[in-house]
């Protein structure tokens, strides 16, 4: 038996992964699943950048590469920064990690110590306590209601500032809810955090690009540039180019602090994949148009999934910004009973409950902090997302 370290006492599976493979085990015995819960995009890879890491294969840049990124693509995300956001980074203010997460990760690593405070708005990605914990510091959830559109009220964030607040995470559009937040409703937040010079903002802008309804995506450092020096814009190619299997995030910030994120990278992963890194520069620099037919497609399942959930017994669902989730109420149900005699006590519950009884797979609200609530990923055909909430009102219709 290993000897384990007590950090991982302090931690728990990612509860998104365990539901996208439950669902995969099930379909896999032959059992009926519409699995909702995966955070990726069913759209492919464009073909462009396909074609350019084939190209890069055929090249041989196939080598190690800089730790934290290409020049290439570091240019590319310079250039994306300061097309999208008004921000401008030399490549030294450039960090190109295995993806988001992991580019979160080294900030954490590099940053907290013991009893720092890192405050998360709820719900929240079930990652982010969990990496704060792993890298030493201290989760403090700030509970949202689907009432202010889970949005983060500035006299609560003042609240929760204390001498020990090193970072606060702010994730829009958001996972698992799709909230949003506009230049105003970010200008509130800055306000405090001027206020508060030892705190910094990581701001995860992974979905920026999937967003409906005309609405003007923006970003703290771009709505108030005094925080620049001490805002880690992050964001990636996973939703927006449907590339969650090629693993490239990246981020801008300060100098200092991306110079540790890279001391850290180089002692756990070092280099992204070098093909990888070729793809993204080409999903950077090329084309973009197809980004607007696809948020099209979102944003007709998500009016389908948003007025079925709606007609189901039980549940409320607000209509997100963007993302591509759904965070439904399930308070309706709560105290109900199954055709079975059991009681529906927590969201969990009723997860379970859709699982055994109607084969949809979703994943509980309190594993993102805030519940009764479940959440939906409508980033699946229109047909299965049609079945899947109608199997949910069948369900709901049976509770007593």
């Amino acid at each position: 038996m290993p000897i384990l370290a007590k950090t991982l006492s302090r931690i728990k599976q990612s509860p998104t992964m365990a539901v996208t493979a439950l669902a995969r085990e099930l379909k896999a015995a032959g059992e009926d699943v519409i699995g909702l819960g995966a955070g990726e995009p069913d759209f492919d890879t464009p073909e462009h950048v396909k074609e350019a890491a084939i190209t890069a294969m055929r090249n041989g840049e196939t080598k190690y590469t800089a730790v934290d990124g290409t020049l290439e693509l570091k240019e590319a995300v310079r250039a994306k920064f300061m097309r999208d956001n008004d921000l401008d980074y030399n490549p030294e203010q450039i960090n190109v990690g295995v993806g988001g997460k992991h580019v979160m990760y080294n900030a954490f690593v590099a940053t907290l110590n013991p009893g720092d405070e890192v405050i998360i708005p709820t719900p929240y990605w079930v990652s982010y306590p969990d990496m704060v914990l792993l890298a030493g510091g201290e989760p403090v959830p700030i509970a949202t209601s689907s009432d202010s559109g889970f949005r983060l009220a500035a006299d609560n964030l003042e609240r929760a500032i204390t001498p020990k607040t090193k970072w606060l995470i702010l994730n829009s559009p958001s996972n698992p809810s799709g909230t949003a937040y506009d230049k105003n409703e970010l200008k509130a937040l800055t306000e405090v955090l001027l206020q508060h010079p030892h705190v910094w903002i990581l701001s995860d802008d992974i979905y920026e690009k999937i967003v409906y309804n005309n609405f003007v995506f923006t970003t703290p450092a771009q709505v108030e540039p005094s925080l620049y020096e001490r805002t880690l814009t992050v964001n990636g190619v996973s939703k927006a180019y449907a590339m969650t299997g090629w693993r490239i995030g990246f981020a801008g910030g300060p100098t200092e602090l991306i110079k540790a994120m890279a001391k850290v990278q180089s002692q756990s992963t070092s280099n992204p994949t070098s093909i990888s890194q070729a793809a993204a520069v080409a999903a950077l620099n090329g084309d973009q148009t197809f980004i607007q037919s696809r948020n099209a497609a979102f944003k007709k399942r998500r009016d389908m999934v948003v007025s079925m959930l709606n007609q189901a017994d039980g549940i409320t669902c607000r209509t997100p910004e963007g993302a591509f989730y759904v965070y439904p109420s399930c308070a309706g149900a709560i105290g109900k009973k199954s055709p079975d005699g059991k009681k529906i006590e927590t969201d969990e519950d009723f997860a379970r409950y859709l699982l055994k009884s109607v084969g949809v797979a979703v994943v509980f609200g309190e594993a993102f902090g805030l519940g009764p609530h479940f959440r939906i990923s409508y980033a699946t055909s229109d047909e299965l997302l049609r079945q899947a909430c109608q199997r949910i009102q069948n369900a709901c219709g049976a509770l007593t």
